[in-house]
C-alpha cells in the first residue's frame, strides 16, 4: 500500500472536512451549566508538562490543536483550515514537508488574532530540550517550522515523513498562544504556573478559576468560531474522589452531566446503570492497563541519581526475573474481577488498531506459577527461610506503586498473592491520581520518576497511527532530571536496534510495512518482560440522560466535541 493509500486509511472520511463541527445558530450558553467530573484531578492545563489524560483532557477545553481525531479515528481539522494532503498539496511529493493552512478570522478568547507565529512557537517550545516537554516524541524529525504568512505553516522534516500528522495534530498537542507563553520557554516552562493553569485559548470555552487538583470552573468563549456554540454558559470540571463516586454521581443522584474512566466492577456499574438517570458509553481503542518494569534502580540511597540509568536495577535488569513475574498472572481472572465485557486479556502494549496487534506473544494468557518457579530455581534465586528469593545477597523484594483506584488496588492484591507464590515479596503503594499522574516537579511520587521497582497504569494515543506511541520507549524519551522528569520512556529502556525501528518507522510509507514495524517494536518491548500487559481495556464512561451530542471517542480527547453538547428539552 502506497503513502496515498496510508493516508486514506487514517483520515477516513474525516479527510475532506471544511469545518469540524457543523455550525449551529441558536444563542450560546442557553442551557446553563454542564458538570463534569473526572476522579482524577487536573494539576495543569498544559499538555505538553504532563503526560496524564485528566491533564490533557480538561486542558482540550480550552486549547485546541491544528486537527484532530472524530470518534471514529478520523482526521478534522480543528484551527486549521482543511488536512493537508498530497492531492491537495499540502504535503510535498516527496514528503519531507506539510503546510498548513489556519482558518480565516481566527481569534483567541482574549480577542487578538490567532497567526502562524503562533504555531511556529509552540513547536519550537516544545522542541527546546531544555523544557522537558512530555509530548516531544510527535515532533521527531522537524528540521524547521516556518511561517510562510499569517495564515501559512511549512513544517519540513528532515527525511520523509509518511506520516507527517503528528506535530500539533490531536489534544497532547494543542497551539499555544506565543504572546502569553514568550517567557515560559526552556527551562522556565514549569515555573510559568498563571500560564499553566489558565492559558488563552481558541476552544469553546475559557478559563475562570483553576484551583490545582480539586476543580476547574469555566465560561463560554465569547469569541469562539462557530455561532450559537458552545450551548453551555459555564462549565464546571471536577476532580478527585475515586471511580465509584463518580460513577455515582452520574447514573444515581444526577449532580453531574458526564463521568470519566469508570473502573469500577462491572456489575456495579450495571446496577448504578439501572437506576435510569444516565447512560454509560464505552468503546474500545488501544488502552492497555499494565505494568511497567524499572530497569534502573530507584534506591533513595543513590540522591539525584535514584532511578536514572546511570544505576541499573539490582535484580529487574535479569530478564528472568521479569519474565517470571509476567508468568504468574492469571490475566482472565483479572479481565473478570475489573472489567468483565469492557476488557480483554491481552500480551501487546499495542492491541489495537487490529493491524498492529502482534500474533506472537499468546504465552502469557494462561498463569503459569510452576513455569515461573522453575525459571527462578534455573536462573540461581533460591528461596531463604522466609519464602524470599535471594541471589548474591539481593532479595527479590518489590515495591508496586500505581494510583489510588478500588479496581488497581484489587489487582495489586491479586498480583501480590500471586508474586508469593514466586518467592516474591511486594510492598503496595498507592498515590493520589491527581499527584501520579500529574506534572509537580518536587513530587516523588509523579508516574515519570518511578521512585518504585514496578508500576501500573495505562494510556493511549491520538489517532490510529502509532509511530509517535512506540517511539515513547526510544533512548530519547528516557526521563532524568536533565529534562526535568517528563520523558514517556518509564522503563528507562535503551536499545539502538528499538532506536532503529524507530528510525525507519518514520521513513516507511506502506502501511503492512508500518505494521511490520511497529508490531517488532511491541514484540522487543514484550519479550524482554520490560513491559507486562494485563488488560486491554475498554473506554468506560457515563453520560446523564438530559445530556445530547455526546459521542465518545477512543482516538482523542473524550471531550472533543463539547462545543456540540447540549441538554435535552
Amino acid at each position: 500500500m502506497n503513502f496515498k493509500h496510508l493516508i486514506a486509511a487514517t483520515l477516513g472520511a474525516g479527510l475532506m472536512a471544511s469545518t469540524a463541527i457543523a455550525g449551529g445558530h441558536a444563542a450560546q450558553g442557553r442551557d446553563g451549566n454542564v458538570s463534569i467530573i473526572y476522579w482524577q484531578a487536573a494539576s495543569i492545563l498544559n499538555p505538553y508538562l504532563s503526560g496524564g489524560t485528566k491533564d490533557i483532557d480538561a486542558a482540550s477545553l480550552v486549547i485546541e490543536p491544528l486537527a484532530r481525531y472524530d470518534e471514529n479515528g478520523s482526521m478534522v481539522p480543528m484551527i486549521a483550515a482543511e488536512i493537508p494532503t498530497v492531492a491537495n498539496g499540502g504535503v510535498s511529493e516527496d514528503l519531507t514537508a506539510i503546510t498548513w493552512t489556519l482558518k480565516e478570522g481566527l481569534l483567541w478568547s482574549d480577542g487578538t488574532d490567532v497567526t502562524a507565529n503562533d504555531v511556529v512557537f509552540t513547536a519550537n517550545y516544545c522542541m527546546d530540550e531544555s523544557g522537558g516537554c512530555q509530548q516531544l516524541a510527535k515532533f521527531a524529525d522537524i528540521e524547521s517550522v516556518e511561517a510562510l504568512d499569517d495564515l501559512t505553516v511549512r513544517i519540513t522534516f528532515t527525511k520523509p515523513k509518511p506520516f507527517p500528522y503528528g506535530p500539533l495534530v490531536g489534544s497532547t498537542t494543542p497551539v499555544l498562544q506565543a504572546a502569553q507563553f514568550a517567557n515560559c520557554t526552556g527551562e522556565a516552562a514549569p515555573t510559568c504556573t498563571e500560564e499553566n493553569f489558565n492559558p488563552i485559548g481558541t476552544g469553546p470555552f475559557v478559563v475562570t478559576e483553576f484551583r490545582a487538583n480539586d476543580t476547574i470552573t469555566m465560561a463560554a468563549n465569547t469569541n469562539y468560531r462557530e455561532a450559537g456554540k458552545p450551548a453551555f454558559a459555564t462549565l464546571t470540571f471536577k476532580g478527585g474522589g475515586d471511580a465509584a463516586s463518580a460513577a455515582r454521581s452520574v447514573l444515581e443522584t444526577g449532580e453531574f452531566d458526564y463521568a470519566w474512566n469508570l473502573q469500577i466492577a462491572p456489575e456495579i456499574l450495571a446496577d448504578m446503570e439501572a437506576k435510569g438517570m444516565g447512560t454509560v458509553v464505552s468503546g474500545f481503542g488501544p488502552l492497555v492497563e499494565r505494568l511497567m518494569i524499572n530497569l534502573t534502580d530507584p534506591s533513595p540511597d543513590l540522591g539525584e541519581a535514584r532511578s536514572t540509568v546511570a544505576n541499573p536495577h539490582p535484580f529487574m535488569s535479569d530478564i528472568a526475573v521479569r519474565q517470571a513475574l509476567s508468568m504468574a498472572i492469571d490475566r482472565p481472572l483479572l479481565v473478570e474481577v475489573g472489567y468483565g465485557k469492557a476488557g480483554n486479556v491481552t500480551c501487546n502494549v499495542l492491541p489495537s488498531p487490529a493491524i498492529y496487534n502482534s500474533p506472537n506473544n499468546a504465552g502469557c494468557e494462561v498463569q503459569d506459577i510452576a513455569g515461573a518457579n522453575a525459571l527462578l530455581d534455573e536462573a540461581g534465586w533460591v528461596r531463604g527461610a522466609d519464602g524470599i528469593r535471594a541471589k548474591d545477597g539481593v532479595r527479590l523484594s518489590i515495591l508496586y506503586q500505581t494510583s489510588t483506584n478500588a479496581v488497581r488496588q484489587d489487582f495489586q492484591a491479586l498480583i501480590k498473592q500471586w508474586w508469593a507464590e514466586i518467592g516474591v515479596e511486594t510492598e503496595l503503594k498507592n498515590i493520589d491520581a491527581a499527584v501520579f499522574f500529574g506534572g509537580d516537579q518536587s513530587s516523588p511520587d509523579t508516574f515519570q520518576k518511578l521512585f518504585a521497582d514496578v508500576e501500573m497504569y495505562a494510556n493511549t494515543f491520538d489517532g490510529t497511527d502509532p509511530e509517535a506511541y512506540m517511539g515513547n520507549w526510544a533512548c530519547s524519551e528516557i526521563p532524568s532530571p536533565d529534562n526535568a522528569w517528563l520523558g514517556g520512556n518509564m522503563p528507562r529502556f535503551c536499545d539502538p536496534a528499538y532506536d532503529a525501528l524507530v528510525a525507519e518507522m518514520s521513513g516507511t510509507a506502506d502501511i503492512e510495512e508500518r505494521a511490520r514495524l511497529a508490531i517488532a517494536m511491541n514484540d522487543m518491548l514484550m519479550q524482554t518482560y520490560t513491559i507486562i500487559p494485563l488488560v486491554h481495556r475498554g473506554n468506560v464512561s457515563a453520560r446523564a440522560n438530559t445530556l445530547e451530542g455526546v459521542k465518545l471517542n477512543v482516538w482523542d480527547s473524550q471531550l472533543w466535541n463539547v462545543a456540540d453538547w447540549s441538554r435535552a428539552e
